[in-house]
């Protein structure tokens, strides 16, 4: 071992470092040390035991500390202030929920991510105006968050959980896939959290999600899937007639979001070709007109190619779910 980091063991013992060691050498004896100081504004042990007694005194014991520094205060008193009362409180662990309501809970964020088609999906209720006044009909919609595919719908006159879960059940049998694999997100409406679809979807082992308490955007791909549906120019400007021509045009609309719409949250392919995996080879088809436009007019490309990659893994929450074509030199 050699001499440094002999010094450098020893002055760990002791704790200290060799920097100090060396400027107390040269004769600067100043401790420049950092750690713990006491501050002039800072209560004295006493005066802190003093509070903590106040505060559990007959008077105030039952009493928040917003209460006890008014109650202190009409009586022209002041030891300090609420924020340091909470921080006595908190360090001492004599801070608890005593209310009769139920204690607010940090509601986790959800970890939800797909690697492949058919491992979670997304869905909600939306409505669709009818000539009736206050009545509206009720598109239900199923949506793979990794394809953006739309893998079962459902019109109907009426808000019932019975409709959600056969909706489910025929989006699983045409997709051919076992519920078992799947993990199923949505927001906290009523059918979403009927005590019926939860049980039957626990019978078939699927894995549920719900959105946080307040947190809108827990359901974006759902969300986002309505406003395409309803800033279409295509969408009608008058209510549907009747339920007919309301499945007839939501049925158009699945055939063109599915197969024709150029998806942006996927690399610009429809969520039919990222759903069979088609749209590896388009990436790689684009790639190749690029390298070859690079060759044609090198002069052209002064910044390294931005290239098409597959988006590999998709998940609930995050920031940005939108596929950006990454800048890298292509050989």
């Amino acid at each position: 071992m050699g001499s440094g980091a002999k010094k450098e063991n020893l002055c760990n013992a002791i704790g200290l470092s060799i920097r100090t060691i060396q400027r107390w050498q040269n004769g600067n004896l100043i401790d420049k040390r950092k750690g713990p100081k006491d501050h002039p504004k800072s209560l004295s042990t006493k005066e802190e035991k003093e509070i903590i007694k106040i505060l559990n005194s007959d008077p105030f014991y039952d009493h928040s500390p917003y209460n006890v520094f008014s109650m202190l205060s009409d009586q022209g008193k002041y030891f300090c202030s609420v924020s340091t009362m909470y921080r006595l409180l908190r360090r001492e662990n004599l801070l608890s929920h005593r209310g009769r309501g139920k204690r607010p809970m940090q509601s986790k964020k959800i970890e939800t991510i797909a690697t492949g088609p058919n491992q979670v999906w997304c869905w909600d209720i939306t409505y669709l105006p009818s000539q009736i006044k206050g009545k509206n009909f009720k598109m239900y919609m199923f949506e793979d968050i990794f394809s953006r595919k739309i893998v079962g719908s459902h019109v109907d006159e009426r808000e019932d959980d019975l409709i959600a879960l056969k909706t489910f059940e025929n989006s699983v049998q045409l997709e051919n896939i076992s519920p078992q694999d799947l993990r199923l997100h949505s927001d906290n409406g009523q059918p979403m959290r009927s005590y019926y679809f939860i049980e039957k979807m626990r019978g078939l082992g699927v894995i549920q999600s719900w959105t946080r308490p307040r947190v809108s955007n827990d359901n974006a791909f759902a969300e986002a899937l309505f406003k395409t549906l309803k800033y279409r120019p295509q969408y009608p400007f008058r209510p549907f007639l009747d339920l007919v021509e309301a499945k007839e045009w939501v049925l158009n609309f699945i055939n063109w979001y599915n197969k024709e719409h150029l998806h942006s949250g996927i690399g610009y392919v429809t969520p039919h070709q990222r759903h069979t995996g088609e749209d590896i080879r388009i990436f790689e088809q684009r790639n190749r007109v690029l390298v070859a436009a690079r060759k044609t007019n090198p002069q052209r490309f002064s910044k390294p190619l931005k290239i098409w990659e597959r988006k590999e893994q998709v998940e609930i929450n995050r920031s940005s779910c939108r596929l950006l074509a990454k800048t890298r030199q292509l050989s």
